[in-house]
C-alpha cells in the first residue's frame, strides 16, 4: 500500500537515537479528514534527567477519521525546539515503532508508545532543557493520512538536588540557628552535579505536631549553589529548604532537620 511505504520510509529515515537536524521544522503534510486530537507526553508531567540514569516515558497518540485509525502507524518522535539558527537537537524514537494500540471506538484509537532518553547521548547539552517538540504521524484505513510537526510539546528538564543542615542543635529557646544547604542540577555536559547560582529558595518550618510548612525567609543561592541564613529557634520542629524550579530544572525541596528546642 502507498502510504504504508511512505510511513516505513518516515520511521527509517527517524531511526537514528541522536542527531543534528538543521531546520527541522516543516509544514504538516495531510490527505483527508484523519485528526489528531490529543497527545500526551510522560502521562502529562515534565521528562526529569539526572546525569546516568535512563528515563522511560511514553507518548500517546489519539486519533480519529471515519473510517478508523490502522494501528501500527501512530509513529511520533520528539526532539528539541528548534534554535534561533534553525537547528535541532536530541531526536528521540520509539523503540517500537507500532506501539500499544486501544480502539476508543469505530472512529478513535489511541497508541501508546515507549521512548527513552538517555542523558548522556540525547539531551548533548545544557542548552536543551526546557520545551521539546513532538511530531506524529498516522494512518487511517482508507488511506488518509496525517503527519503533524508541532503535535505536542513536553518540557525535559536537569534533576535538581536540595539540601539542608540546621545547627546548632539542640538548642535553647529563642537562640539563633544557622541553617545551611546547596542547591545542585544535573550537568549533562560533564555529568556531575553543580550549584545552582543566584536562585531564590525559601527557609520553611513545621512545628512538631503539626503538618504544614510555613515560609519564614527567602535566600537567594551564592555563586557555587550554597545556602546560608539565621533564624531564632521558637519551638521544637522540622526546617526545610524549598525551591520552586524554574523552566529548565524541577521544583525540589530538601529533606527535613529536626530541631530540638530546649
Amino acid at each position: 500500500m502507498q502510504h504504508r511505504t511512505a510511513v516505513a520510509g518516515f520511521a527509517g529515515a527517524l531511526a537514528l537515537s541522536a542527531l543534528t537536524i538543521p531546520g527541522a521544522a516543516q509544514a504538516d503534510d495531510f490527505s483527508g479528514d484523519i485528526k489528531i486530537t490529543e497527545v500526551v507526553v510522560n502521562g502529562g508531567k515534565d521528562i526529569v534527567l539526572g546525569t546516568t540514569d535512563v528515563k522511560t516515558f511514553t507518548i500517546a497518540v489519539t486519533a480519529v477519521d471515519d473510517s478508523g485509525i490502522e494501528t501500527g502507524n501512530t509513529f511520533p518522535v520528539m526532539w528539541h525546539t528548534p534554535l534561533p539558527n534553525g537547528d535541532s537537537y536530541g531526536l528521540v524514537t520509539p523503540g517500537n515503532i507500532a506501539g500499544t494500540c486501544m480502539r476508543q471506538s469505530s472512529t478513535t484509537t489511541t497508541c501508546t508508545h515507549t521512548l527513552k532518553m538517555n542523558p548522556r547521548i540525547h539531551p548533548q547539552d545544557n542548552t536543551t532543557a526546557g520545551t521539546w517538540t513532538v511530531r506524529s504521524h498516522v494512518l487511517a484505513n482508507d488511506g488518509d493520512y496525517l503527519t503533524k510537526d508541532s503535535a505536542a510539546k513536553a518540557r525535559v528538564l536537569r534533576n535538581s538536588r536540595l539540601t539542608v543542615n540546621a545547627s546548632p542543635e539542640p538548642v535553647k529557646k529563642n537562640k539563633t540557628i544557622t541553617v545551611t544547604g546547596a542547591l545542585t542540577r544535573a550537568n549533562w555536559e560533564t555529568y556531575k552535579y553543580a550549584g545552582y547560582t543566584k536562585q531564590p529558595v525559601k527557609l520553611q518550618f513545621k512545628k512538631k505536631g503539626t503538618n504544614t510548612y510555613k515560609t519564614l525567609k527567602s535566600v537567594t543561592t551564592d555563586s557555587k549553589g550554597n545556602l546560608k541564613t539565621t533564624t531564632k529557634a521558637t519551638a521544637d520542629g522540622y526546617f526545610r529548604y524549598s525551591f520552586a524550579g524554574t523552566s529548565t530544572t524541577p521544583a525540589v525541596a530538601s529533606a527535613a532537620d529536626y530541631v530540638d528546642v530546649r
